[in-house]
């Protein structure tokens, strides 16, 4: 953009946002400036107003703009209720067809993961989490995946807000043992939640990357009984994991 967009102050105001949301770490003035080619008290003058309403909040710097819960949610919304909700869906549950075991969507929010739509098994035996549910970033497989992918500014901001609370003893509280952990995912391009989050309960997750992009969109993940499922089971379920969040993405471009 080279020129100060002919628009209503609302319409530029989400272009904006727009561009912002694009990008995979937060912006600073100067650098939005550049982005956009508009003039800087035009720029600025937009980033307060969105700040102002809860759509942006500053990073612990003061001078780089991110995505507030507020937007975070919007977005949540309208990945959850858009045209494509039932493909989704329907991707999920040939999955859990295959596997035979519960699998669900979720998208990072803020310092937490939000389940946005999920498949349960048949059995029985099974931990029921719908859609909306929220899960710690730091023991879920989840969390771990998009932790992993972060740029490594917004990680480190991020981890010195959380704290690594322990939920059974299994979760990493202790924040070098994670980020070992996260620089292995990247590596490996999968996470585990080996009974990190809830006693008896094992996870698999893989990224869904953005149509021709790195960035992730969302997580795919198989979730089980330990009783019934080992970790080392799971793990065996990685290629139609991936195959199925393929698959997925086509539906988020």
């Amino acid at each position: 953009m080279s020129t100060e967009p002919d628009l209503s102050p609302g319409l530029r105001l989400m272009e904006l946002l727009e561009l912002l949301t694009r990008h995979a770490q937060p912006l600073a003035l100067p650098e939005v400036i550049a982005l956009t080619g508009w003039p800087k008290p035009t720029v600025h003058r937009m980033l307060a107003q969105l700040e102002q309403g809860g759509w942006l909040v500053r990073e612990p710097d003061g001078r780089r703009y991110a995505m507030a819960s507020r937007l975070l949610r919007l977005a949540e919304g309208a990945l959850g209720n858009s045209t494509q909700q039932g493909v989704r869906h329907a991707v999920l549950r040939q999955l859990v067809n295959e596997v035979g075991e519960s699998c669900n969507l979720t998208a990072m929010s803020g310092a937490e993961v939000v389940y946005l739509d999920r498949v349960e098994s048949a059995f029985p035996l099974r931990l029921e989490l719908r859609p909306g549910t929220r899960v710690p970033a730091h023991c879920s497989a989840s969390g771990k995946l998009f932790l992993a992918w972060m740029a490594a500014r917004q990680r480190r901001a991020l981890l010195d807000g959380l704290a690594l609370t322990r939920y059974t003893a299994h979760t990493l509280t202790e924040r070098k043992a994670l980020e070992a952990e996260l620089e292995t995912i990247r590596r490996d391009g999968h996470a585990v939640d080996a009974e990190e989050f809830v006693e008896g309960l094992v996870c698999v997750a893989v990224p869904v990357f953005a149509p021709g992009q790195r960035t992730v969109r969302c997580a795919l993940a198989l979730q089980a009984p330990a009783a019934r499922m080992t970790l080392v089971q799971a793990r065996l379920q990685l290629p139609r994991l991936q195959a199925a969040a393929q698959a997925l993405a086509r539906t988020l471009g």
